[in-house]
């Protein structure tokens, strides 16, 4: 008896889809298997695997180093790397053993950009057994089955902005090699500020249809492909999904178009706002609703002779999201770099507010009476973010804005103006913002809570340590 039966890992749904896998992998001559993990970031990790190799992890799992756990984003350590309980009070992390990725069969896809080559999204695990508490894609599933249990399921849409840049020199020299390693140097593929013009668009063709052919090729419900402000920034659309499959998809989606342009000659960035002349910040909007558990009743809706954009139930869940999203910053917008997008008269917001069809504010109600499609987009969201605890966020704040029947403010009218709370303007300020919140500790735990206080402060103290040229413009000469 295997691992993952021993331990009851998998349901009938994901038995049945890992028989169909054994025989596809050899039906189609795969070579090996790229089996993923998303870290505490939103990145994915992973080992390639020979067939052979693949066939023993469906049985087995593949172990894996934990210590990508006390990792920041730039592999920096964050906790004394040989404590007790791996800094973290847990007995199993102690000396950071090998954990346990165990692959969920129903993410399984084969790469059409890598010879012969399979992908599948893993879940992580103790050598007991037991779930790895900041394995975030476990907690997000956690959540989802908490909010089935009331009767709703949660829907995502994803809204993507992105750029691509031609890659002029990958920087790979030894004295390039830092800590973290120089930026690669870019050139602009399209002159920006055409924005949605058909022009623009033709001018990046090649790799737009490369990046669309691959990314429906392994089974990405695309929709729509646009040119936005930035020269080369584009904006990817998908359509509505169920809610781990979003966030999936999402970790697919990045991973996926970074290798395609790389391997084509192109850099492609989720970065918020790159150090760049002429580029525009980029945000990721995530359109969310609720719908009833096995129908297609959408819960946000608001009957054709009702009163207001929103159900009841819809109002108040926006009223939860309202009430905690400076808490929630830290995961709608998890990078020092994300909060230089949040500036007035900007396209993203700077307030705590909700409006009617209006893009300026924090969330965005779309819809109305007898519409089908209502629901709510969050424009807060960076494209770096973790799609498991973005969305992780906005299902605790709004559970609980149902659960207190939580009312929202008026709707706004001028979400830059109006007297309102201001958003977290750093990173430091949402951090303190999670600090206050107890909410985010009561769904999330303690344990994982300063965890991931941890991570981010880890990144707060290397940036504040970082001698900026501005400073030394300002201070170098003058003193």
């Amino acid at each position: 008896m295997g691992f993952v039966e021993h331990h009851g890992l998998w349901s009938d749904e994901q038995k049945d889809a890992a028989r169909k896998i054994e025989a596809d992998v050899r039906e189609k001559g795969l070579r090996q298997v790229r089996v993923s993990w998303a870290d505490q970031h939103g990145i994915a990790r992973g080992k390639t695997l020979t067939v052979d190799g693949f066939m023993s992890a469906l049985r087995n799992g593949k172990d894996f180093q934990s210590a990508v756990l006390i990792m920041d984003t730039t592999n920096n350590i964050i906790v004394p790397l040989f404590a007790p309980g791996g800094g973290f009070g847990i007995p199993e992390m102690t000396g950071y053993p090998d954990v346990i990725l165990v692959p969920d069969p129903r993410t399984f896809r084969v790469l059409p950009w890598a010879n012969r080559t399979g992908w599948v999204l893993c879940d992580m695990y103790f050598a007991n057994g037991k779930p790895v508490p900041f394995s975030t894609r476990e907690i997000f599933r956690g959540l989802l089955e908490d909010l089935r249990k009331t009767c709703y399921d949660y829907t995502a849409g994803l809204e993507v902005e992105f750029y691509i840049t031609k890659l002029e020199d990958p920087m790979l020299t030894p004295e390039d090699s830092g800590w973290p390693p120089a930026p690669p140097k870019v050139s602009t593929i399209a002159h920006g500020f055409q924005y949605l013009t058909e022009s623009r668009n033709a001018e990046i063709e090649p790799i737009l249809q490369l990046l669309t052919d691959n990314l429906e090729a392994v089974g990405l419900p695309l929709r729509t492909i646009e040119d936005e402000w930035g020269p080369g920034q584009t904006e990817f659309t998908f359509a509505p999904m169920a809610g781990l499959d979003a966030a999936d998809s999402m970790i697919l989606f990045r991973t996926a178009t970074k290798q395609i342009c790389r391997q084509n000659g192109y850099h492609a960035t989720f970065m918020s706002r790159p150090a760049l002349a002429n580029f525009f910040s980029s945000g990721w909007h995530l359109h969310e609703s609720l719908y009833k558990v096995g129908g297609d009743e959408n819960a946000f809706m608001v009957g054709e002779d009702g009163e207001g954009p929103l159900s009841e139930l819809g109002r108040h869940f926006a009223g939860g999201v309202l009430e905690h999203a400076a808490g929630a910053s830290v995961f709608t917008t998890p990078t020092v770099n994300g909060y230089k997008r949040f500036q007035p008269n900007s396209f993203a917001p700077s307030r705590i507010s909700w409006a009617f069809e209006n893009r300026g504010a924090y969330l965005r109600v779309i819809g109305g009476p007898g519409d089908a499609t209502t629901h709510l987009e969050n424009r807060a969201g960076e494209p770096t973010a973790n799609p498991y605890l973005y969305m992780a966020s906005q299902i605790i704040s709004g559970m609980d804005g149902i659960q207190k029947k939580t009312e929202p403010p008026p709707l706004s009218e001028e979400p830059y103006s109006e007297d309102m709370p201001a958003l977290p303007g750093s990173l430091m300020e949402a951090v303190a913002a999670l600090k206050a919140d107890g909410l985010f500790r009561e769904r999330l735990g303690d344990a994982f809570v300063d965890y991931m206080l941890m991570v981010k402060d880890s990144e707060i103290r290397r940036f504040l340590s970082h001698v900026t040229d501005w400073e030394h413009r300002e201070y170098f000469e003058v003193f």
